[in-house]
């Protein structure tokens, strides 16, 4: 018999029952559940809503409970519908008509909000921990290859020379930045919705603010209708979840143009790679496709939550128990291409020969070659059709701004010296860009040395 029945005079039929049912899911709410019931019943010893005594016995059985789902001796029943009344079933089984006091002043509404609430905290802060693993793994990177020269690109097209470390600490400040996102969610996610009831309160002199201590919240939500029916910190979850896949797969796409023939700057681990079924020769970035398009997936779920949230009503609605499965699927998706793009990222080999091969063609040092004779006095507009002129000259002639000789030079400007060769070789280029956040191996080392600070700061923080 369903514990809601009272008001029926039929059952409900088996296909219902399967509809309706949420157990196959978020069954992996029962540590919430249950640790929030208990801080509910000791809540209820406290103020004298149920005898002491009851509520000592529905807490101890409560534990007994946990102890033995995690210990596999549960069989969950889809009868039951979810994973509150589940352990409100087992909860009246196991203790009796004592167990039944336990809902006092408590709906399924504000437990679910609960619930889900207390289970975000937990994965925002698992989130959180591998975004730093891989932070960390890019900070290494930046830092052991500050004066690895790689062209630099924009449209896909070659533009200026960098380096390796250069190019690793952008994605480094993006992720950073993810942890910065991740933080802000979890503050308003730490709200506690118990005590909202079904959606107007309760009359019991229920204590919310020693609930929400107990479950190591910061505060109680203002408003029982908005307590129930809030989503609002799953939709920001999702929002920072698709940001990080969004930075995780231009990363990817990256390292898989990166790891073609024609650049190979990288190469993937073995351990990281498979091959082909008919090519022998094959050695395939699946790892980088497959997070690349996992990004899709977690996109969808924000949407989804959006979607379902966009024309309700107040206050709960049983569409609300489609959050948990877009939810859950976002998680576990970020968390899955988190920890093994780290391992990916952290076994990679880059090629510094192809990188500063690849430096040297595509005219990188253009740009210097123009700030050369702005110096010497010319306007940078005419100094950019000169230069411009040259390497269509040199892309006619087959050669390199470096190849042509001073008297040629001086064809085009008599403003051109010997000192020019100097002025564009790629350690010039890039070690005269010493503004901070540059390419110059020295402001490489010292984004990374404040990066490692932002991260401390960062992580640090509840």
């Amino acid at each position: 018999m369903k514990l809601w029945s009272g008001r029926f005079s039929k059952d409900t039929r088996k296909l219902m029952d399967d509809f309706h049912s949420s157990i196959s899911f978020d069954c992996i709410l029962y540590k919430h559940d249950i640790t929030g019931s208990i801080a509910h019943a000791e809540m209820l010893g406290r103020q004298g809503i149920i005898p002491k005594e009851d509520a000592d016995a529905v807490c101890a059985a409560l534990a007994g409970i946990l102890q033995d789902i995690q210990d596999g001796k549960v069989s969950f029943s889809t009868e039951a519908e979810d994973i509150h009344m589940n352990v409100e079933s087992l909860l009246i089984e196991r203790i009796g008509d004592t167990g039944k006091r336990l809902h006092t002043g408590r709906s399924r509404n504000d437990q679910v909000a609960l619930d889900i609430r207390m289970y975000m905290k937990e994965q925002l802060l698992s989130i959180r921990s591998l975004l730093a693993e891989l932070c960390s793994v890019i900070m290494d990177i930046a830092q052991n290859n500050a004066e690895t020269v790689m062209p630099g690109y924009t449209h896909l097209q070659k533009a200026q020379p960098i380096t390796l470390g250069h190019h690793a600490m952008a994605y480094c400040f993006m992720f950073l930045r993810d942890i910065d996102r991740i933080n802000d969610c979890y503050k308003r996610t730490n709200i506690c919705p118990l005590g909202s009831c079904a959606l107007a309160g309760t009359t019991y002199p229920l204590d919310r603010e020693y609930v929400a201590s107990r479950l190591g919240f910061d505060g109680i939500t203002l408003n029982s209708l908005d307590g129930v029916s809030d989503r609002d910190f799953l939709i920001e979850a999702a929002s920072c979840f698709s940001a990080i896949m969004v930075h995780l797969s231009r990363y990817c796409e990256e390292l898989v143009l990166w790891s073609s023939n024609e650049f190979g700057f990288v190469e993937m681990d073995d351990r990281f790679s498979t091959g082909s079924s008919i090519m022998p020769q094959k050695k395939n970035p699946d790892v980088c496709e497959l997070i690349r398009g996992k990004s899709g997936r977690v996109f969808g779920d924000l949407q989804a939550l959006l979607t379902m949230l966009k024309g309700l009503p107040l206050a709960y609605n049983k569409d609300m128990q489609e959050d948990k499965e877009s939810i859950f699927d976002a998680v576990n998706t970020v968390k899955g291409c988190l920890e093994i793009f780290t391992a990916t990222l952290a076994s990679c080999k880059f090629n510094a020969r192809k990188m500063r091969d690849g430096s040297l063609l595509g005219f990188t040092n253009a740009t210097d070659a123009a700030d050369y004779m702005v110096k010497k006095g010319l306007p940078f507009r005419e100094a950019h059709r000169v230069i411009g002129s040259m390497v269509l000259y040199c892309i006619e002639h087959g050669c390199s701004l470096s190849d042509l000789d001073l008297n040629t030079l001086k064809e085009f400007s008599p403003c051109f010296e010997e000192d020019f060769y100097q002025a564009i070789s790629l350690e010039t280029c890039i070690n005269s860009r010493i503004t901070p956040g540059g390419p110059a191996p020295d402001s490489v080392l010292a984004s990374v040395q404040q990066a490692r600070r932002m991260l401390s700061a960062l992580i640090s923080k509840p």
